[in-house]
């Protein structure tokens, strides 16, 4: 069954001239579909720098959202109306405005897990891999306000020293890993290197050896000689490392660290999406223009 819908999802790609993209959460059969996988961001740029015309989102609102922020001449189609992202919805515009007022001097820097009107409305964008080099480089006389990730801002705030003004925002997929349960997974292989991403709680993050966005996570196990790693993140990344890298062992920190939203999309949806050009995601010019410049700023402190 899944070799003939990937075979009419191929033939479909090619009509509409479409590329279709898969964040590192996304299933496997998703992610072994997709001609490119990554990290929100990267996967936005990707497609941007590709001659399609359409794009195939496989992920959630927000990353379908900035693919249309950098492609506005593409279709970009979210197989899934309904993938949300709860963390990009702890924090409206609104809100963000109210926090501004409150601190009229700040910059704020805002995750790439946030709505494309949060965007617009924030002076840098980071994603997890930078957070730490964009807060560095901004002026110490000003203030900083963070959103939406407290736990992502409070790693930042570490890392570099600053007093961040921090939104009390947070991924319950990261925040459902405990401290118990990296305890617990090196028990058993206390050999293992604890990879944790920066959206964890600061006691997880506490127990690894390394912090890490999910493109790091993937380069760092490329180059090291350790051949087993507790991974503290979305489980769906797995399957890429164990793909990428075979001759290690890559364990769960727990099997809870499943994103129901990033599940929604299955091979069918990819199929209806390319069949019927939905869901389509657009974002309106001014707010457009407005996030693109938060995103370019990040882009100017830290040129690929």
């Amino acid at each position: 069954m899944n070799k003939k819908l990937i075979e009419k999802i191929e033939q479909l790609k090619q009509a509409h001239n479409a590329v279709v993209l898969a964040h590192n959460y996304q299933t496997a059969d998703i992610q072994d579909l997709a001609d490119f996988t990554g990290d929100s961001l990267g996967l936005s740029i990707n497609a941007a720098e590709t001659d399609a015309d359409v794009i195939v989102f496989c992920g959630v609102k927000f990353m379908a959202e900035t693919a249309a922020i950098l492609s506005p001449e593409k279709t970009v189609l979210l197989p899934d109306e309904l993938a949300g992202c709860p963390l990009a919805d702890m924090i409206t515009v609104e809100q963000l405005r109210d926090l501004k007022q409150k601190h009229p001097d700040a910059l704020v820097v805002c995750y790439v897990n946030s709505s494309a009107r949060v965007k617009a409305e924030s002076d840098y964008c980071c994603t997890s891999a930078n957070a730490v080099e964009v807060v560095e480089s901004l002026p110490t006389d000003r203030e900083i306000i963070f959103v939406p990730d407290q736990y992502l801002g409070q790693f930042a705030a570490e890392r570099t020293a600053r007093d961040l003004i921090l939104w009390p925002g947070y991924c319950h997929v990261h925040v459902a890993i405990t401290e118990d349960d990296i305890k617990n997974a090196k028990a058993k292989q206390p050999d293992a290197i604890v990879m944790t991403h920066p959206e964890c709680t600061g006691p997880v993050k506490a127990l690894s050896d390394q912090m890490l966005s999910t493109g790091q996570m993937l380069r760092y196990a490329a180059k090291s000689k350790a051949k087993q790693f507790i991974i503290a993140t979305e489980t769906g990344i797995i399957h890429t490392l164990k793909k990428q890298n075979p001759q290690a062992e890559f364990i769960p920190a727990t099997d809870r660290a499943i994103c129901p939203n990033m599940k929604r999309i299955t091979l069918e949806k990819v199929l209806w999406s390319l069949e019927n050009m939905q869901y389509k995601v657009t974002v309106p010019q001014e707010i457009r223009i407005e996030a693109k410049k938060a995103i370019d700023m990040m882009v100017e402190i830290l040129p690929r």
